[in-house]
């Protein structure tokens, strides 16, 4: 862990510590049935290639503060579904971004949209509460494993139902994505089936979109590719794509937008929707 940004560390002894307490899992009232999710996710971004967004919920974060209060989540989460969203993002890490499991229950529930849940996994525990909260794909941010326990962590959620989102950001992460073969249960091999690159430096936060122009050739062929952070306009989009990106993860600019319908039609590429007066 000794290449780990200090913010990353701090929330990940936090969350080692509340995952310690059986701390943040999803109520059972809550809980969603079980099937073969992480194929939802695949299918969603692989239907809308190249223009497929993951638009996402989260209540706070370290640079925005605590924005509980601000905004409905749910009915948000369904305003993304009826724009044009392909899957939707939720971050479930409470002590920093103040979410949590039982959050992203409510919005896939009510959006029917494909979910990830984006948390800082320190425990094989937290892919079964994304599991039974009813998220078809998980995150697994590179930066904090070793090659190795990557790919077991990968495994464990392959076996869960739920497809790994592996996330990338330094030059040494993309090594820990060598070819990998496992046995899909079909008898099949695979590979890294959706792989990200994150354009925002957990030290500093600032955003380089050329982060993920420049190394998107390094991620693996096989895998859907998605661009994470930092995406503020259809010119954004459009740039990402030309490079190679399928899918686009998007969280503040339709976060603290006034009108996320509005804003996601226009990351779309789509005119704004006309709003019509008596």
């Amino acid at each position: 862990m000794s290449e780990v940004p200090d913010i990353l560390r701090r929330i990940c002894e936090q969350r080692r510590r509340r995952v310690a307490a059986g701390d943040a899992g999803v109520s059972p009232a809550r809980r969603l049935p079980v099937g073969a999710a992480g194929r939802r996710f695949l299918d969603a971004i692989s239907a809308r290639r190249g223009s497929a967004v993951i638009a996402e919920i989260k209540m706070g974060s370290p640079k925005l503060g605590d924005l509980r209060g601000r905004f409905d989540p749910v009915a948000r989460a369904v305003t993304y579904a009826d724009a044009g969203a392909a899957c939707l993002s939720v971050v479930v890490e409470p002590d920093h971004f103040h979410g949590g499991y039982d959050l992203l229950a409510e919005c896939a529930a009510a959006s029917g949209l494909p979910a990830v849940a984006k948390d800082f996994v320190v425990s094989d525990v937290q892919l079964a509460w994304a599991r039974d909260a009813g998220a078809c794909a998980v995150l697994l941010i590179a930066a904090l494993y070793d090659a190795a326990e990557l790919r077991r962590l990968a495994g464990v959620a392959r076996g869960l139902g739920l497809v790994p989102l592996v996330e990338t950001h330094e030059d040494a992460d993309f090594g820990k994505l060598r070819p990998l073969a496992h046995d899909d249960g079909q008898g099949k091999n695979a590979d890294w089936e959706l792989v990200g690159i994150n354009n925002r430096d957990l030290r500093n936060f600032t955003v380089d979109l050329e982060r993920s122009v420049d190394r998107v050739c390094r991620l693996p062929t096989s895998g859907l590719k998605v661009a994470e952070s930092g995406i503020r306009s259809g010119a954004d989009v459009e740039k990402l794509r030309r490079a190679g990106f399928d899918a686009f993860l998007i969280g503040e600019r339709l976060v603290l937008a006034g009108d996320p319908a509005v804003a996601l039609t226009e990351l779309l590429g789509a005119p704004a929707p006309q709003k019509v007066t008596q």
